[in-house]
Formats: C-alpha cells, sequence, structure tokens
C-alpha cells in the first residue's frame, strides 16, 4: 500500500550558514557600529536568542535573518516571532523559536483537510508527523497537491513515498 509522511522540518546545517551570514552581515553594518549585539543559534533547544540596545536594531536584526534564511531555501514562517521583547539589564533580548515537527492542533487540521476531501486515503497523526496511506499513488499526489493549496502556520514537506 502506498504511502508518504507530511513533516515539517528545518535543515539544521542550512539554519546555521543562515545565523553565521547574519552574524558577519550585522557586524559590516554601518548603524551596529560599536553596538552590544550578539545572535547565537541555540541547537539544543532549537532557538535564536538576539540580545541589542533597542528595539529598532532588534527589529533590523530580524529582517536579516529572514533575508539570510530564505537564501538558504528555508521558509521565514518556520521561525516563530510571536515572542516579546524583554529587558535584560540595559539590553533588549529576544527568542525566537525554530519550529520543528508538527503539533497536534495543526496534525488534526491536516487530517481533516484530507478527509474533508473524499479522497479514498487515510491520515493517521503519527507524533511529530502525518502518515497517509492509500491504494494509488495518484490519491497520495492529490493530497500532496492540496496540502501545497492550503497554508498553514508552518511550512510541510512531504517525504517517505513508498508505493
Amino acid at each position: 500500500m502506498p504511502t508518504f509522511d507530511i513533516v515539517s522540518k528545518v535543515d539544521s546545517q542550512a539554519l546555521d550558514n543562515a545565523i553565521n551570514n547574519a552574524k558577519k552581515e550585522i557586524l559590516n553594518r554601518y548603524d551596529f557600529n560599536g553596538s552590544n549585539t550578539t545572535i547565537e543559534l541555540d541547537k539544543k533547544t532549537n532557538s535564536i536568542l538576539i540580545t541589542t540596545e533597542n528595539d529598532m536594531r532588534v527589529k533590523a536584526i530580524i529582517d536579516v535573518i529572514i533575508s539570510r534564511v530564505m537564501k538558504q531555501q528555508i521558509e521565514p514562517s518556520s521561525l516563530d516571532l510571536s515572542k516579546d521583547n524583554y529587558p535584560s539589564g540595559n539590553m533588549l533580548k529576544k527568542d525566537v523559536p525554530v519550529k520543528q515537527g508538527i503539533e497536534k492542533e495543526l496534525a488534526k487540521k491536516i487530517v481533516k483537510k484530507v478527509k474533508d476531501s473524499k479522497l479514498k486515503v487515510d491520515a493517521s497523526i503519527m507524533d511529530d508527523q502525518v502518515r497517509i496511506s492509500g491504494k494509488k499513488i495518484d490519491d497520495l499526489q492529490a493530497v500532496i497537491s492540496l496540502m501545497r493549496g492550503e497554508s498553514f502556520e508552518q511550512p510541510l514537506q512531504f517525504i517517505n513515498m513508498r508505493s
């Protein structure tokens, strides 16, 4: 029985390259000359920590990070920018988590979309991914095109196509 998985993953090496390029760009920018700005990628918690002096610089850093992430073919929607800045002494900090895996609520939405499409496939939630199985590969390809047509909170990838 043909199957494939719907996942949401970010290539850690590409993200590391994007953050390193953003650090270099910030160091060379005139408006950041002499500032105590740092950008750190925590690979264990999969988040980016930005530390700088004011809100304007935080926004400029986020713009640089988004442009660098896009150049590495990573969707900017995989960065969770919803958290607010928080003060730490005379500095501002912002924690930007990187979304990995599909959360339960999003997985339920995906399964509901697949079932509402009336295609002859089965959708099941497996940890942080959704497995789609069906009798025909054409049905699976129809599910992929359906998912690409929808907009979810984070980017989706379609892997492990087996027949």
